[in-house]
């Protein structure tokens, strides 16, 4: 079988395994971050096949999207071993994936792993990742923002997202986390200035 033709196929498979994802994690994040997995290696001297494969799938099995990741994980294998992958191929793409997640916090063993690393990083940043935490955050019932100390989805730039321009592992990839990261700033700056100005208006009007 083809890379190209294997590609579609592990595309597809990942179609069914996040279609109805409401939390930032469906199958256009795992596009982007395929996408990017594959430009990043071109550039960056890796396997632009098995970094997009890596990328489609590096959210398979992960505990915070699935009630049973290690069935998962041995679907996902056995997926891929259908498509004439050798076990040292399947092998290596889990453990490119395994140590990708910011949750873990390692850095992976691979050149796979720190490429879909970065490609998985920049998706959580600039634009698109504005958009993704305020999803995440509204389909697990989180407020926009807190004042009592509660969790909220604001305080989630703090603890996470405004951290990762400083842990890319690739040139390509800091580069564009450099972007994504100054554009971040300049909204989280608009939103203080907004919730402010609220606070001023009721706390004035309460006088």
């Amino acid at each position: 079988m083809r890379k190209t033709e294997m590609l579609e196929r592990i595309r597809t498979y990942t179609a069914s395994q996040f279609s109805g994802d409401a939390t930032g994690h469906d199958y256009e994040h795992m596009k982007r971050v395929a996408f990017w997995s594959a430009a990043i290696a071109r550039k960056e001297k890796g396997d632009p096949f098995m970094c997009e494969a890596a990328g489609w799938l590096h959210d398979i099995g992960d505990r915070k999207l699935t009630k049973h990741p290690e069935q998962a994980l041995k679907e996902r294998d056995s997926f891929l071993l259908s498509l004439s992958l050798t076990q040292r191929e399947v092998e290596e793409l889990d453990a490119s994936i395994r140590d990708v997640s910011f949750s873990k916090g390692r850095i992976p063993q691979t050149w796979t792993g720190k490429i879909v690393q970065d490609a998985d990083r920049l998706d959580a940043i600039g634009a698109i990742g504005i958009a993704r935490t305020f999803a995440y955050g509204g389909a697990h019932g989180q407020p926009l923002y807190s004042e009592d100390g509660s969790r909220d989805s604001f305080s989630h730039f703090e603890e996470k997202l405004l951290k990762l321009v400083s842990l890319m592992n690739t040139e390509t990839g800091r580069n564009e986390a450099s972007r994504r990261h100054s554009f971040m700033v300049q909204f989280l700056e608009e939103m203080r200035n907004d919730i402010f100005i609220t606070n001023e208006e009721v706390h004035h009007h309460d006088k």
